[in-house]
């Protein structure tokens, strides 16, 4: 591997990622919610319910910024705050419907417009593309240090 073409993928992730990240952006203009909730909606609507600590961790934010974030979205029918079944002194941060429905909307919404850009590229390079990127996940999985 050369060194010069480690540094192109890495600045050719980088600018994928921040033109995805403003198109999501664009996109979310025409939803009542801010970026960061949409963060939030998004781990929620992947891995379950969760604490506000388990939700800071997953958004690097201080738990304080993330209560002021959930309260937030529980305002606006986004989320609830729900205690455990198992330990009524947990509280977990359930997705309602209508926040699953901005999530299911927007992520169409990104998805209809990377299908757009996509429709230049052979079948092939669809497919290498989408094995590329998946096996270059699971690696960075399995070496993520936690």
């Amino acid at each position: 591997m050369d060194h010069r073409q480690i540094e192109q993928i890495e600045r050719s992730l980088r600018r994928v990622a921040e033109m995805v990240k403003q198109k999501g952006r664009e996109i979310l203009t025409q939803f009542p919610i801010t970026p960061p909730q949409f963060v939030a909606l998004q781990w929620l609507n992947e891995y379950g319910d969760m604490t506000i600590g388990e939700l800071s961790t997953k958004m690097y934010l201080a738990c304080s910024t993330t209560t002021d974030l959930v309260d937030r979205m529980e305002k606006n029918e986004l989320v609830e705050r729900v205690k455990d079944k198992n330990d009524r002194r947990v509280v977990r941060i359930h997705l309602l419907e209508k926040g699953q429905t901005i999530i299911e909307e927007v992520i169409k919404e990104r998805q209809d417009y990377l299908e757009n850009i996509l429709q230049n590229f052979s079948s092939d390079e669809v497919d290498f593309l989408e094995k590329s990127l998946h096996v270059l996940h699971e690696e960075m999985k399995a070496t993520r240090v936690n």
